[in-house]
């Protein structure tokens, strides 16, 4: 008798709820794309299987509120009700069973980082009428979104051989524009030139240079918050001699692949150093390439 209830409480406690509203409204966090449940529960645990309650989302703009979920005595948006707010569509539901419990809570699929806000859960007929407040802050998550029709930056190695080391150059275009790093394969920032910046067309050109002296993974990594998209790309660098620089045309000249952390292949790019710099081994495992 005792499992629904159970059920439901796991449920809102792995989206870090682990209580109903106390003294204004619940604010509930979840990392954009997880799945988040937003209560909302009589005390009275009276069954509301045959009541109305009506799940809100107050607008950015004033523009009124969006319907999220509206659920009366058996129909709802999800079983042929219209008037649902076109973006909730598809990623919201209740949880049938608990309704005999008095629990109207719901959960929302695939958090946007729009799906931040201010929610309302409104019971309008019971007397005195009682209406739940909740906010939602989802939070943005940095990833590769090169497929989602944005004007992503496609970073790219030139690297030479100078008297202080091994010259690392990333070059990166996109806008919005975007913030680059050189990272070592610990993730630690590495110093680095003050960055060569231009715009052309409404599109920004970045190129950062950074000096190393120690055979390692290293990444340039190019950062667009306003867009939440993170693209890197990665390149071995072996040991090498102290010995003078070489020339392009030398016949020591290779080239070397650069293993793109992403899943996006950078051109070759020319290694203006010694032979130290090798390609990297085929027979290697993708494993081997992640940080």
């Amino acid at each position: 008798m005792e499992l629904l209830p159970l059920l439901c409480l796991c449920l809102l406690t792995r989206s870090g709820i682990t209580s109903a509203q106390q003294n204004g409204p619940a604010v509930i966090k979840v990392e954009g794309g997880a799945d988040v449940v937003l209560p909302c529960s009589l005390s009275t645990k009276e069954n509301i299987e045959f009541k109305l309650f009506d799940w809100k989302k107050v607008a950015q703009k004033d523009d009124g509120l969006k319907e999220v979920f509206l659920y009366n005595g058996g129909i709802h948006y999800n079983n042929g009700r219209g008037g649902q707010s076109e973006e909730f569509k598809g990623r919201v539901s209740h949880f049938q069973d608990e309704l005999k419990h008095g629990n109207a809570s719901i959960i929302i699929r695939n958090t946007k980082i729009s799906d931040s806000g201010n929610y309302t859960c409104d019971f309008p007929n019971l007397q005195p009428r009682k209406t739940f407040y909740i906010e939602l802050v989802v939070d943005p998550v940095l990833k590769d979104r090169t497929g989602e029709n944005i004007r992503a930056p496609k970073p790219f190695f030139r690297i030479r051989k100078t008297e202080d080391g091994v010259l690392l150059q990333c070059k990166v275009h996109g806008s919005p524009k975007p913030k680059v790093e050189w990272q070592d394969s610990a993730g630690k920032i590495l110093p680095a030139e003050e960055p060569q910046v231009s715009e052309r067309g409404g599109r920004f050109y970045i190129t950062l240079t950074t000096t190393v002296t120690r055979a390692d993974f290293y990444l340039c990594v190019a950062t667009q918050k306003t867009i939440r998209h993170q693209i890197s790309t990665r390149i071995y660098v072996n040991a090498y001699s102290s010995g003078p620089q070489t020339h392009p045309s030398d016949q020591n000249l290779r080239k070397v692949m650069i293993g793109v952390a992403v899943g996006v292949l950078a051109p070759q790019s020319q290694v203006h150093c010694e032979t130290k710099v090798t390609r990297q081994k085929r027979s290697q495992s993708p494993n081997q390439h992640q940080l």
